[in-house]
C-alpha cells in the first residue's frame, strides 16, 4: 500500500494537505487541450483566428492584412508575401463540483473517497492557478453546501480550500435529519453558476448520480466543457478481500449499515448496477469521466487523470 500523503492521516481534512498540491499543480495544464471561446483574455487556446499571443500558422498575405504581420523570412523563401496568423487567447473559468456526502465518508484502503476528493479539487484547483485561469465551484454535502463564484488566482482557491476543510469537518446528520436531495440541488445551483465556455469539472462517486442529475450534467454540458472524475474505492470494486465473518460498515441508500457476509454480496451486487447505470448514462448523454481510486497516492495517478475511460 502506498504512504499517506504529506500532512495527511486518511481520514481528516487539514489545510496543509491540501496546499501540497500547489507544487504539483504547475507540473501540467490539462485545460490547454479544451479550446473553445469565451469573452475574455486567459492562457487557453480557442479556434478563433486573430491578433494574440500564440502563433497559428503562416497563409499567404491578403489585401486588408496588417503588414506588421508579414513573415519576412516565409516572404523572402518563397518570393510572395506571407504573413503569420495568430490564435487568440481566451479565459475558461474552471469550476469545481466536490461531492462530500455522507456515501463519501467511507474506504477501505489509504484514504477516506472524501479525503481523496478534496485532494484532487485542490490539485485541479492548483493547476487553475497556474493555468492563469478563475476558480470557482460547489462543495456540498448532506445538509451544507457552500458556492464559490470564479475569482482569479488566490482570491479564488483560498477560500475553496477552506471551504473543503470546513466542510469536511461537519458532523455526520442522524438518518432522519438527511437531505438525500443535497446532490439535485447543488447541481441545480451548479447550472446557474455555470456561464457558457467554462469547464465544469464533478468530483464524486458518482453513486447518487441517477437520470435526474445526469440529464442536469448533459444541460450544463450544452454550453460548458463537463467531466466527472469519480473516485473509486477497492471495496466496492470487489478489489479488497474480506473475512466472510467481518462485519463491514458501508453507507448504502443513505443509511449506515452494518454487513455481514450476505448483506455484503447484496450491497456490492448494488453497486454494480448503480456502476452500469452510471456508463451508460453518461455515454447516452456523451459525457466522458475519468476514474481516480481513493487507495493511490494522487501524485502518482497524475499521468492518468485526465484520461477518459468508456
Amino acid at each position: 500500500m502506498d504512504a499517506l500523503p504529506l500532512h495527511a492521516n486518511g481520514v481528516d481534512l487539514s489545510l496543509d494537505e491540501l496546499l501540497v498540491y500547489r507544487a504539483y499543480g504547475q507540473r501540467q495544464n490539462p485545460f490547454r487541450a479544451m479550446p473553445r471561446a469565451s469573452a475574455r483574455a486567459g492562457q487557453n487556446l480557442t479556434r478563433l483566428k486573430g491578433r494574440g499571443m500564440e502563433f497559428d500558422e503562416v497563409r499567404r498575405y491578403q489585401s486588408g492584412d496588417d503588414v506588421r504581420t508579414i513573415d519576412w523570412r516565409v516572404t523572402a523563401r518563397t518570393g510572395a508575401a506571407h504573413t503569420k496568423l495568430f490564435r487568440e487567447e481566451r479565459e475558461r473559468p474552471v469550476l469545481i463540483f466536490t461531492d462530500l456526502g455522507n456515501q463519501m465518508q467511507q474506504g477501505s484502503a489509504l484514504v477516506l473517497k472524501s479525503v481523496q476528493a478534496a485532494h484532487l479539487a485542490a490539485l485541479i484547483g492548483w493547476q487553475t492557478v497556474a493555468a492563469g485561469e478563475r476558480i470557482g465551484g460547489i462543495i456540498c454535502r448532506e445538509g451544507h453546501h457552500h458556492e464559490h463564484k470564479p475569482r482569479a488566482r488566490r482570491q479564488g482557491i483560498s477560500p475553496y480550500l477552506e471551504s473543503l476543510v470546513e466542510l469536511h469537518k461537519q458532523p455526520i446528520q442522524p438518518e432522519s435529519d438527511q437531505d438525500q436531495s443535497y446532490l439535485r440541488s447543488s447541481l441545480l445551483r451548479l447550472r446557474r453558476l455555470a456561464h457558457p465556455g467554462s469547464v465544469v469539472l464533478i468530483i464524486s462517486d458518482g453513486q447518487q448520480l441517477v437520470d435526474a442529475e445526469l440529464d442536469l450534467l448533459a444541460d450544463i454540458a450544452r454550453h460548458c466543457e463537463v467531466r466527472l472524475f469519480e473516485i473509486t474505492d477497492p471495496l466496492a470494486q470487489r478489489l479488497a478481500q474480506c473475512p466472510k465473518s467481518q462485519i463491514v460498515p458501508v453507507w448504502h441508500q443513505g443509511k449506515l449499515a452494518q454487513l455481514d457476509h450476505q448483506g455484503r454480496m447484496q450491497w456490492l451486487n448494488a453497486q454494480d448496477q448503480q456502476q452500469l447505470r452510471l456508463r451508460k448514462g453518461l455515454s447516452q448523454r456523451g459525457l466522458k469521466r475519468s476514474q481516480v481510486s481513493a487507495a493511490k497516492r494522487l501524485d502518482k495517478q497524475m499521468e492518468t487523470l485526465w484520461q477518459p475511460i468508456l
